[in-house]
């Protein structure tokens, strides 16, 4: 049986990937790497709408290619339906070239001949999925051919017949009606009978209809706003939306008055403009989190322009569209920086909410290890370069362990673990990489001048890891390089956009205390390091881990959670560790290396045990580990986590 309204808009029309110019202020011609995103019009407002709480489905065409996937596990990630979303095997998914060359200029390209998106047509519009949802909206681009024309009237048709809503947003590029050259495409306006008349063709059926100046120009058919409102009014009884750039909006819900500015006023938020591309986009998913919700056009419009003020001050499109939890903050908080993506609260609050989901447990086998397998081969008088064989032989006993399900995850490292990696990289798993020069105190990383730029070589989702032997009792100068030495790669990391797991030691280098390991955190968060997860040695008892627990609900909400590691203790200790550390509700999971394959690894190189019974033996470890820890969790009564209160 088909679900029943159990969306609140569907977006039908442009999906392309955006290849974002990274160098500010440049021309495209010069430009040397790109950023890469989601794009299109009503795809942007999908990923915008779900973002802020709405439940959202999109409608489009795909290439049978690597970046039509690219969309399809992008609108996942966000929660957006994809039933609507057709693979086109004989069609390349629509790509955009962008670039910011100032704040007025913003060159771009659309590569868009016979595309994916452009060949939607009726056969694609499913009744069932369109009655699911309350409400549709149309693009004016998906009405420049005839075959997507007829593909958004059906759907528009089918959405009135079903009572539910439509929208339109005017979308005008006149660049993908044919009007303008390629190398034009950031031109808004272009005076076309032709558009104007494909656009009056759906007006009358429309409930919503936004637009700026120029495209409310294009749709009334003169350059004459208030004539063009007017016209559009004759034709529909749409809630008109004109928007104003940093003026913000207005609202027509009626007649439209003699001095627009008697219309519902929405003020803009004064901020930088870094980038207007995709700010409509942004606006019109702040809007709709409103409209759609019977909030009243005020909160609709300020919503509304609160969103792309978010969108002008960043580069990108999708990725900028503030969440709920980040819109609400700005409204009740705002800013201190013009310049919103400048702003390190905000900025947290956008990254942890926008982060790739994970699982809700991390059971891990750690064999990021360096120094201490290569004093092993050292002592089994065998080349180091075992090692890296080694290591694929504990891939191989994770994966068996694990056997594609969710929540298993290995540490490794890129000295000795590149082909590791590369096997891991076929299978499901979390995977964290080390920096730390292993060993090292005060902390330093191994062989890396730029953490940036190496970071940037790694694929998105390694989560980058970093031990730190630190203890509240340091002498100052250790502890202050220490944290010189977190912080860059705490702003490295977030600027490349890769979770960080900071790994905290203390009890090498003092006592270990009930306070010791929230003293250290407490500091780190003061100095503005908020990493994704922290991994901590077992501590003495509950109390110890109710401190952490405490440090974390005052300083950051949005943490992943905690990982206990093993410190080469015997499996029966840390099974004890398990049951203390589990009474914290921010502990997840486990990240343990030497308990699991220190024996296997010794007698391996050593040449006493061939491949099959080292992974034999590593993975009868790692697997009693996961059983003692999965059955740890399913007796263990959690508290409430602090962001579901």
């Amino acid at each position: 049986m088909t679900k029943q309204q159990d969306l609140d808009v569907i977006t039908i029309g442009r999906a392309s990937v955006d290849l974002y110019g990274q160098q500010i202020g440049g021309r495209l011609e010069d430009m040397a790497s790109f950023a890469k995103s989601v794009g299109g019009c009503p795809a942007n407002i999908a990923i915008g709408t779900s973002r802020l709480g709405l439940q959202s489905g999109f409608i489009t065409r795909v290439g049978d290619e690597q970046m039509g996937r690219y969309i399809q596990e992008q609108m996942v990630r966000e929660t957006v339906a994809t039933d609507g979303i057709i693979t086109d095997k004989e069609r390349l998914t629509a790509l955009v070239l962008l670039g910011v060359r100032d704040d007025d200029t913003f060159p771009l390209i659309f590569y868009r001949e016979n595309c994916a998106d452009m060949a939607l047509c009726e056969e694609d519009i499913d009744p069932l999925f369109i009655q699911r949802s309350r409400s549709i909206l149309i693009s004016g681009t998906h009405l420049s051919k005839p075959n997507v024309l007829a593909a958004s009237k059906k759907a528009v048709s089918i959405a009135k017949s079903a009572g539910r809503k439509v929208i339109l947003d005017i979308d005008y590029r006149p660049n993908l009606w044919g009007l303008a050259g390629h190398e034009a495409g950031e031109e808004r306006f272009i005076k076309s009978d032709l558009v104007t008349t494909h656009l009056q063709s759906v007006l009358a059926d429309c409930d919503l209809i936004v637009g700026t100046e120029e495209e409310v120009h294009i749709a009334g058919g003169t350059e004459n706003t208030r004539e063009a409102l007017t016209v559009i009014r004759s034709l529909s009884k749409a809630v008109i939306v004109l928007k104003r750039g940093p003026m913000g909006c207005i609202v027509y819900p009626d007649a439209i008055p003699e001095n627009l500015e008697e219309g519902i006023t929405g003020p803009g938020f004064p901020v930088e403009v870094y980038n207007v591309l995709g700010a409509g986009d942004a606006f019109m998913s702040g809007f709709l989190r409103g409209w759609l919700r019977a909030e009243n056009f005020e909160t609709c419009a300020k919503w509304a322009n609160a969103c792309g003020a978010f969108a002008v001050s960043r580069l990108l499109c999708s990725p900028e569209i503030p969440t709920w939890d980040e819109l609400q903050y700005f409204l009740k908080v705002g800013s201190k920086h013009r310049a919103l993506r400048k702003d390190q609260d905000i900025n947290h609050i956008h990254w942890a909410t926008t982060r790739r989901p994970t699982d809700k447990s991390l059971m891990a086998f750690a064999i990021d290890h360096r120094s201490q397998l290569e004093d092993m081969a050292d002592r089994a008088g065998v080349s180091r370069d075992q090692i890296p064989r080694l290591k694929q032989l504990a891939v191989k006993a994770a994966c068996n362990v694990a056997q594609g399900r969710p929540n298993y995850g290995m540490l490794l490292d890129s000295t000795y673990g590149v082909k590791a990696l590369f096997d891991a990289a076929k299978n499901p798993l979390w995977i964290g990489r080390p920096v730390e020069l292993p060993g090292s105190h005060p902390l330093d990383f191994d062989q890396i001048n730029d953490l940036g730029s190496h970071l940037n070589e790694w694929p998105v989702d390694h989560v980058v890891k970093c031990l730190c032997f630190y203890h509240p009792d340091d002498e100052q100068s250790i502890r202050e390089q220490q944290e010189k030495s977190l912080l860059r790669l705490h702003e490295a990391a977030r600027k490349v956009g890769r979770e960080l797991l900071i790994e905290i030691i203390a009890g090498k280098n003092g006592p270990l205390g009930d306070e010791t390991i929230s003293k250290v955190m407490s500091r780190l968060y003061g100095l503005g390091i908020k990493p994704d997860w922290w991994k901590l040695e077992p501590q003495t008892n509950k109390i110890a881990w109710q401190n952490i627990s405490n440090v974390i609900e005052e300083n950051d909400l949005y943490c992943r959670g905690i990982v206990l590691l093993g410190l080469e203790a015997p499996e029966e200790q840390l099974k004890d560790a398990f049951a203390s550390a589990i009474s914290s509700p921010w502990v997840k999971g486990f990240a343990v290396g030497r308990t699991i394959f220190a024996e296997a690894a010794n007698a391996w190189l050593r040449g006493e045990i061939d491949d099959d019974t080292a992974v034999a033996d590593m993975e009868n470890k790692f697997r009693r580990l996961t059983e003692s820890w999965m059955a740890i969790e399913k007796t263990t009564q959690f508290s409430e986590h602090p962001l579901d209160r």
